[in-house]
């Protein structure tokens, strides 16, 4: 079989493909961020963005002009947003010797790939929720007064509407998303309010995990629904593994995000993707390492997962008991 020499790297696009299939259907296996923070390519590595602040936007400047008068004018300013994209990425080696020893049992070299590309994703993940699932970051913030956890005494609409009415009253913008973890998901559709609420028009109990965010989504008013339930070992390499959920059941997150490609859509983030050195978010690469007497598959990426606008998010906490 044909082999890269070991100074060449050649861009796998066959395995690119595969790793694509994976990526786009990350959400069904849990990876929410990418929804909450969508792609946004860029050609410089780092650089500035302006950025229109709300107040610039919202102020009610006296508009009246007298006969001869001048015209009032705007004196408004922008402000500037900033990214800098860091490279990240993972290498399987693929090992001649057991590529044949195990090659009726499966493809190694499209193992490898799965391996690396939901390294990447998952680290990808857990960056966007560590950054989103945070008071530090988003500041507008309350707790519910009682846990969605309580299923029997829960309000989530209540505590939804007042979230909703108190992000409009801080910033003007109104939440088109929800997210919130796998744990919470399935306490709100146990609920006795959201049983109640469907018992007799399509009861949400029966239907599957789509229609149910569907259903949620259609309560509480918002675009869509997202549920996180991505999981990772949080014990170190050679430790028995102890699972973790990397969206925290503590909090539920209201979010305008972005539905198109254009910066002047307000949003909470985007993840900046630098196209100079990573066209896209999932980059598969394959060479030679004859040392070892391997191939080495290699997945990468040069991103940036920056907000825009935090006054773009509410956190509702106090969720789980």
């Amino acid at each position: 079989m044909a082999r890269p020499t070991s100074a060449t790297t050649d861009l796998r696009s066959d395995l690119a493909s595969l790793a694509y299939e994976y990526y786009i259907n990350a959400a069904d296996r849990g990876f929410i961020g990418l929804e909450l923070m969508p792609i946004f390519q860029v050609a410089e590595k780092s650089a500035y963005y302006p950025k229109i602040p709300i107040e610039s936007l919202l102020k009610m400047p006296a508009v009246k002009r007298a006969p001869r008068a001048n015209y009032p004018r705007s004196d408004w300013q922008f402000e500037t947003g900033t990214y800098t994209c860091e490279e990240y990425g993972w290498e399987e080696q693929i090992d001649d010797v057991e590529s044949a020893l195990y090659a009726r049992y499966f493809d190694s070299e499209v193992i490898a790939n799965a391996r690396a590309v939901d390294i990447l994703l998952r680290a990808q993940e857990k960056r966007i929720a560590a950054a989103l699932f945070n008071t530090s970051n988003i500041t507008n913030t309350a707790g519910v007064g009682t846990e969605w956890s309580t299923v029997a005494t829960c309000t989530p609409l209540k505590d939804v509407e007042t979230a909703k009415e108190a992000m409009r009253a801080a910033s003007g913008l109104v939440p088109n998303v929800m997210a919130m973890s796998i744990k919470v998901f399935n306490n709100v559709i146990r609920s006795s309010e959201i049983l109640t609420a469907f018992r007799y028009t399509n009861p949400v109990e029966n239907g599957t995990k789509e229609a149910k965010k569907n259903l949620l989504a259609q309560y509480f008013g918002v675009d869509k629904v997202l549920v996180g339930g991505a999981i990772y070992d949080s014990k170190k390499k050679g430790a028995a593994f102890t699972l973790a959920d990397i969206w925290d059941d503590e909090y539920v997150l209201l979010a305008k995000v972005a539905m198109g490609n254009d910066l002047r859509d307000p949003s909470l983030g985007r993840s900046f993707l630098w196209t100079g050195d990573s066209p896209s978010n999932l980059n598969v690469e394959s060479y030679r390492e004859d040392q070892t007497r391997s191939n080495i598959i290699r997945v990468r990426h040069n991103v940036d997962e920056a907000f825009v606008f935090t006054g773009a998010g509410y956190l509702m906490s106090n969720i789980t008991a």
